[in-house]
Formats: C-alpha cells, structure tokens, sequence
C-alpha cells in the first residue's frame, strides 16, 4: 500500500504569522524573504519540523501560496528535501461563491483518490464537505493555529492518520 499524502501550507502550520510580532517563537528562527513590497517578508520557522515531517510516513507536498518558492526558501530552512507542490495556477487566491478555499479543488485532484492528510489554518466545514463529496479516499483537514504553528499534537493527530488501518 502507497504512503498518504501530506499536503503542507506555510504560512500558519510551518509559520506562525498570527504569533505575536515583537516575539519569536521559542525554538524559531528568522528569515528575511526579498521584498514583495517594501520591506523583506520576516518568517519564523523551526529547523526541527522537516525531521519531525520526514517521519510521519507521508510522501509531502507543498500546497501554499509560495508554490515552488517553498523550496527555495523554506525547506532549506526546516531541513526538508525539494519537495513538489500543487500548481494553484489561476486558482491562486480565487473567492468561490460555495465557501470553498481555493486550495481544496486543487489538492482533490492532486491527491487523485489517494488517503491525505492537508494541514493548514484556513480551512473550514465547507471544505470538508467538499473532500467528503468529491474524494473517495480517507481525508484529514487538519487545523493548525497560526499563533503558535505546528505543535506535539498536531505531530500525534498526523501520525495516528497515516497508521490507520481505514487507510
């Protein structure tokens, strides 16, 4: 039997944007991201969760807004190899009139039947209801909160997913 598949965001599980903005994290190190704007992009991200990921038994793959600059800029950052990631295309940030996030369809058919698990901050019921309807292999939409990222129990909720026999 294939791996699951764990659909990774960045901003928000990987880094905790929504922390507070005087204070790193405990464990975080800073990045300084060339400008989009005005200013460099500051990213906080901890070394020890590309090891911690690379255990889970999961094949990964990005599924951020970043896209390919994942892999220039953060997986070098937490210790993850290049990894591939979802094309959002024209999807990229497109409001759907059913509530959808713009990044559900797409990972749907990425993931093209195969069990995943999608971590993230953004998701919600319509979602959830989407992947219910559409995929026909086992799913979890996995909440993480973007004040403190990726925690032991999220680690514990991905791990329990990618060992279950319903798999």
């Amino acid at each position: 039997m294939s791996r699951p598949l764990l659909f990774l965001d960045v901003d928000g599980p990987l880094n905790p944007y929504a922390a507070q903005p005087e204070r790193r994290p405990e464990g975080y190190t800073t990045i300084r991201v060339p400008p989009y704007g005005r200013r460099p992009l500051r990213v906080w991200l901890n070394p020890d969760h590309g090891p911690a990921l690379l255990r889970l038994g999961y094949d990964l793959c990005w599924a951020t807004s970043w896209m390919a600059e994942a892999n220039v800029w953060i997986a070098p950052a937490v210790g993850l190899p290049e990894l591939p990631y979802v094309d959002f295309g024209t999807g990229l940030f497109a409001e759907r009139p059913d509530g959808v996030h713009w990044k559900t369809e797409a990972i749907v058919a990425y993931a093209e039947g195969r069990p995943f698990a999608w971590v993230d901050d953004e998701q919600s019921p319509p979602d959830t209801l989407y992947v219910r309807s559409r995929h026909p292999g086992p799913a979890l939409l996995h909440h993480v909160n973007p004040r403190i990222g990726l925690r032991a129990p999220d680690f514990t909720a991905l791990r329990e997913f990618a060992r279950s026999p319903r798999r």
